[in-house]
C-alpha cells in the first residue's frame, strides 16, 4: 500500500509539530514519530480503520489527539492522505479536501 500526502496534510503535519516542539523540546519530534507508526499501519491494513464521509477512513494517532484521515483509492493500492488534523477541529476543514 503507497500513501500520497497532499499537500494540505504536509502542511498540517508540519504546524503540529511545530505547535508541539514549542510546548517541550521533543515533543514535536514525539509527534512525528507517532505519526510514522500511524502511516505505517495504515500501509499494512487500510481497511482496519471505518469508513465514513464519502468514502474517507480514520486512523487515531496514539499518544496524541490527532487523526489521519485517508481516502483509498478504488481499484488501486493508493491511498490518500487528505489531512492530519486535531481531533477537536471542524471536520469541514477536511471534507472539503475530499472533494478534489
Amino acid at each position: 500500500m503507497e500513501l500520497r500526502l497532499r499537500p494540505e496534510a504536509r502542511l498540517d503535519l508540519e504546524t503540529a509539530a511545530r505547535w508541539y516542539e514549542a510546548q517541550e523540546q521533543g515533543l514535536g519530534r514525539q509527534f512525528l514519530q507517532e505519526v510514522r507508526l500511524t502511516f505505517n499501519r495504515i500501509r499494512a491494513n487500510p481497511e482496519a480503520y471505518p469508513s465514513g464521509y464519502r468514502n474517507t477512513r480514520r486512523a487515531l494517532i496514539h499518544r496524541f489527539p490527532y487523526g489521519v484521515i485517508y481516502l483509498p483509492v478504488a481499484g488501486t493500492s493508493i491511498s490518500v492522505v487528505l489531512a492530519v488534523l486535531h481531533c477537536g477541529r471542524d471536520p469541514k476543514l477536511w471534507r472539503e479536501r475530499s472533494r478534489a
